[in-house]
């Protein structure tokens, strides 16, 4: 393992007198809340969030820096519940707002889901979540607000690539660019690539979802209340193991699912962790990781398949990698008539910024070796997922 940035280590120091409020967990979720200033009602949010910080502070690798990162997660979404509630409370009209046809990028992670997004985001006629918007969702801001919201989502990005150079270079991200709708919902994967959490993880299986997805519903509708109407493009690798619960709450929605060897996705994924989980924990065991990130994933995917099967057929749009990975300008106007959207020349002048942004400036290796796992493996746990892959890749 290479060694950590330097700002990381004098970050990890700095941040060390308050790394002992871990040890009380509960008292430190306590005063979250009390800020947040939560409603009545939002028990199940707070209990849901409760036991994950406890369970967070007891990871015995974890590091300042992920300490407050834990804590950071916790209040953005308790803070968020709170004034998403507050908004609507106050202007009950907000809840009468139509989310119609939204479409929904899912598959595996490192499938080109990321570009798919960008490019569907491409259209006049679409509206997609903004990384600024979805740290803090709230009504149309003031000229000034907005610069503040940016600027604020600018110093969490630059932070975290200060202290991990290598995320910037396999996952780019802007702050005013499109982003996954993952940071609004509460009980996602994503504490699970920071911190090693046994009982979250066997809770992604046994949850029931549905309330995560009528609140992004609610935040969607916050966003969207008195601004111009137009096509919602939404996008997380996380969604598709939650598609019963997604269609639950957007029963017109439209599923892209993207498509690529799994091997190839897995392996890539599990690199993306190895970055975040270095950047909060004292060691990373790069073999529990893999075996963490197979189970998830190929779990997520089989869930998805059934979920899938009950759905009428033009609910889902089947990508294969080919046709943004290898050919963007070929593929853009096909995934748009899939979806029923007109691909425009104006489209096609904006297509290559959007192919550019999402290339880092250095190639990204991966090695599934490198996690424990194996190619047989990983094709054992994808085999249901493979057959539909190539059934894909032949249409």
């Amino acid at each position: 393992m290479s060694a950590a940035p330097l700002p990381l280590l004098l970050a990890n120091l700095l941040l060390r007198p308050s790394f002992g409020s871990r040890r009380e967990p509960d008292r430190v979720f306590e005063r979250i809340v009390e800020k947040a200033g939560l409603a009545d009602g939002d028990e199940w949010f707070v209990d849901g969030l409760r036991p994950l910080l406890r369970e967070w502070a007891g990871d015995v690798e974890l590091s300042p820096v992920g300490w407050q990162s834990a804590q950071g997660h916790v209040r953005r979404h308790l803070t968020n519940r709170a004034r998403v509630g507050r908004l609507i409370a106050e202007q009950p009209a907000i809840a009468q707002e139509a989310v119609e046809k939204p479409v929904f990028v899912v598959g595996l992670p490192r499938t080109a889901t990321t570009l798919t997004h960008g490019v569907l985001s491409l259209s006049d006629e679409h509206r997609c979540p903004r990384l600024w918007e979805l740290l803090a969702p709230g009504l149309e801001p003031s000229p000034q607000e907005r610069k503040k919201a940016v600027t604020a989502a600018r110093r969490m990005l630059d932070g975290t690539y200060l202290l991990s150079p290598r995320f910037r270079e396999i996952h780019p991200m802007t702050a005013e660019g499109p982003e996954e709708d993952t940071f609004l919902l509460p009980h996602a994967l994503v504490p699970l690539s920071q911190a090693r959490l046994p009982e979250y993880h066997a809770e992604q299986f046994t949850r029931d979802f549905v309330p995560d997805y009528r609140h992004l519903k609610e935040c969607l509708q916050v966003l969207q209340y008195g601004r111009p109407k137009r096509r919602w493009i939404l996008k997380s690798p996380m969604h598709t193991g939650n598609l019963d619960a997604l269609r639950t709450v957007f029963p017109d929605a439209t599923l892209v699912w993207t498509h690529r060897d799994p091997a190839t996705a897995v392996a890539s994924f599990c690199s993306l962790v190895e970055c975040g989980m270095d950047l909060s924990r004292r060691t990373t065991d790069l073999h529990a990781l893999g075996a963490t990130w197979l189970d998830l994933l190929s779990r997520a995917v089989r869930r998805g398949l059934a979920a899938r099967a009950g759905f009428p057929r033009e609910a889902v749009v089947d990508v294969p990698y080919s046709w943004l990975g290898t050919d963007p300008a070929a593929g853009a106007p096909k995934l748009y008539a899939a979806v029923g959207a007109h691909w425009t020349d104006a489209d096609a002048a904006r297509l290559p910024t959007v192919a550019t942004h999402l290339r880092g400036s250095r190639p990204h290796r991966y090695d599934l070796a490198r996690y424990g796992l194996t190619a047989a493996g990983v094709e054992e746990a994808f085999g249901e997922y493979n057959a539909l892959r190539a059934e894909v890749d032949r249409a």
